[in-house]
């Protein structure tokens, strides 16, 4: 063996600083690399390395896991998460039918509902326009909320022709601060499918975020689909009989909230993949990754100048 290398000063005082915070357990232990012997002689073509848990014969190149898209979406997922994996299935689809028919699927979570209310008269001539029944409705359409709700003004007039609301369904009725609380609890978090939907939030008193939101009266695909002038403003009940050969709103008892709701859902679903896949077209860039200080690297601070005090004198 050749003589060993001499360190120089500055070094061994680095190592002397390095095992002093190791010691004081401001540091965790150096790995080094040479405390182990290498292997020498015919065993160490049989060396076995281990990368990432994959054990491969030392010298050949060991394949990189494929990177795999997770098939579903974490219910925490945020709706620009939602929108981005739609495009995802489309073009891993590329554009198949196979590949719609399976996004829907699997972006069924609990995360949509569908709502709708009916209003009664109060105030002057009855021309303010109050919450007395709202009905909620799952991604399936099942019904998950559906209460007649007291208005907090008395009622002047009961529009039973267009709410389907009578002073008997009052008599259950939950006052509104309570209703308020619960459907509110379910909307949390939610992404909410209605139409004119605004009108539902106003009757809430509550604004739902804008990128939650999917009113079927404002997709010009469903418009299109319609055969319908794609910017007109369209009502739930001709969009049902263009596109789901559906008769709703018929009669003269009035709307039913459940009815409506549903109907809502069954368009989103329609058009969901377009739709969503639009949006994630039209979502603003993501910001760049901020720009890392290169001073902010904790290994400068091995330097002298940046060491305390008291622990130099002690490491003397």
């Amino acid at each position: 063996e050749g003589p060993s290398k001499k360190k120089s000063r500055k070094h061994q005082r680095f190592m002397e600083r390095r095992a002093l915070l190791e010691q004081k357990g401001l540091l965790s232990p150096h790995r080094r690399l040479g405390s182990q012997a290498p292997v020498v002689g015919p065993e160490a073509g049989s060396t076995l390395t281990k990368t990432g848990g994959t054990t491969a014969p030392c010298g050949r190149k060991i394949p990189k896991p494929k990177q795999v898209v997770s098939p579903s979406l974490s219910p925490s997922a945020s709706p620009d998460s939602i929108a981005r994996h739609h495009s995802v299935l489309l073009s891993q689809g590329n554009g198949s039918s196979k590949g719609v028919r399976m996004s829907s699927p699997l972006l069924r979570p609990r995360k949509y509902v569908a709502i709708d209310c009916e209003m009664v008269g109060t105030g002057p001539q009855g021309r303010l326009s109050e919450l007395a029944r709202c009905s909620v409705v799952n991604y399936e359409g099942d019904v998950i909320y559906d209460k007649y709700i007291l208005p907090e003004l008395p009622i002047v007039d009961y529009r039973t022709r267009w709410s389907g609301i009578t002073k008997q369904h009052m008599k259950s009725a939950i006052p509104f601060k309570a209703a308020q609380a619960e459907i509110l609890k379910i909307l949390k978090d939610k992404i909410v499918v209605g139409h004119a939907i605004h009108n539902d939030f106003q009757a809430l008193k509550y604004f739902h975020p804008k990128d939650r939101t999917r009113d079927t009266s404002r997709i010009p695909v469903l418009n299109q689909r319609a055969g319908l002038p794609v910017r007109a403003s369209v009502s739930l009940k001709s969009l049902a009989r263009h596109l789901l050969q559906k008769k709703i709103q018929v009669g003269c008892k009035g709307h039913s909230s459940v009815e409506d709701a549903q109907t809502a859902m069954e368009l989103y679903r329609l058009v969901e993949v377009q739709w969503e896949t639009e949006l994630a077209h039209s979502l603003p860039p993501r910001p760049p990754s901020p720009v890392i200080d290169p001073t902010t690297d904790s290994s400068h601070y091995m330097d002298d100048r940046y060491w305390p005090t008291d622990l130099m004198s002690s490491s003397l």
